[in-house]
């Protein structure tokens, strides 16, 4: 079994552990109500060694999670709930003050938990409808208040159903102004990342102010319709180096994020390819290596305006600006 190096974010019990790599759940088929990701693969996933599961209510995979954490206890896979670290989202249909604290208690219900580690808000907007539709109708959306929707955040962290609280597709901007206002900072920002798309501007103001990044899609989220593409995979850079170095394409863009310092949330159902994807550790990329992905041109990917399919300037032109 692989031992996953592990970073620390803030927290209300100070310095929190977290380990590097985490399982990621979201399939565009689990948010569409198909029971994809289940119980008996997450399980596998512990057995190989993996300790940190990112979920969210829009998932639909919180129940999974909450099982698969049950089942390992008791095969004796893991002796505490300490042992695994638990990730999940406040969904934007929840983005009020009053809705903050309920959305936590049903994920925890569904997860079948007393607390989650780390609890984010999935993005910048609030959208009026009590169920996903894709499509999501203009008039759906509005604008968040954020200082309001932080405070509830805030609240779950002191009522220690969260150890700690972040954010997911925030800009700089945006984490600037919860900033300013926040009693506790936020720990965490998740964001597309990958050695396509860098992000350097914000992981270095995310640096600057001590918010620790958690990078999605970081092959691509290959095999996923609606939001995958291959060209992490595709990429001749990438190749080049994985032959050099007898790895994989996806163990060179995981490095690559690792030693950029961030968290990574990989997701693979496939046993093989989960221990693979453990598999980083124990060598590096040289300075030549490091030097031709930084020349990789960059493009961005997960297009909120694209995946919501609305003409909703105000709200979302200042979310494609920050995000690179």
């Amino acid at each position: 079994m692989a031992t996953i190096p592990e970073t620390k974010i803030s927290s209300s019990e100070g310095a929190l552990p977290v380990p590097v790599i985490a399982m990621g759940t979201a399939t565009e088929l689990s948010i569409a109500g198909i029971d994809i990701v289940t119980p008996s693969t997450l399980i596998e996933a512990i057995k190989v060694g993996y300790r940190h599961f990112d979920t969210a209510t829009i998932y639909n995979t919180e129940k999974s999670v909450g099982e698969a954490i049950a089942e390992a206890l008791k095969l004796g896979l893991i002796k505490s709930r300490s042992e695994v670290f638990i990730t999940t989202k406040l969904w934007c249909n929840s983005a009020d003050r009053h809705l903050v604290l309920p959305a936590l208690k049903e994920s925890l219900k569904n997860l079948r938990l007393e607390y989650v580690d780390l609890y984010l808000i999935h993005w910048p907007l609030k959208l009026n409808q009590e169920e996903f539709k894709y499509p999501v109708p203009n008039e759906c959306i509005a604008a968040i208040d954020i200082k309001a929707v932080w405070e509830g955040m805030e609240e779950c962290q002191n009522l220690g159903l969260t150890k700690s609280i972040g954010l997911s597709n925030f800009s700089a901007k945006r984490i600037e102004q919860i900033l300013s206002f926040a009693k506790f900072p936020p720990a965490v920002n998740q964001v597309e990342m990958n050695p396509l798309w860098q992000q350097k501007k914000l992981t270095g103001f995310c640096k600057e102010n001590s918010v620790v990044v958690t990078a999605y899609s970081p092959l691509g989220a290959v095999g996923n319709s609606a939001w995958g593409h291959n060209r992490v995979m595709e990429c001749e850079v990438l190749q080049d180096i994985a032959e050099s170095k007898g790895k994989t394409v996806a163990q060179i863009s995981l490095r690559w994020l690792y030693e950029q310092g961030v968290i990574i949330a990989v997701k693979s159902f496939n046993t093989e390819r989960m221990k693979q994807n453990l598999d980083i550790f124990g060598w590096s990329l040289t300075k030549e290596e490091l030097n031709k992905i930084d020349q990789i041109p960059q493009r961005r990917h997960i297009y909120l305006i694209g995946s919501m399919n609305t003409e909703h300037n105000d709200i979302f032109a200042e979310i494609d600006a920050e995000l690179d």
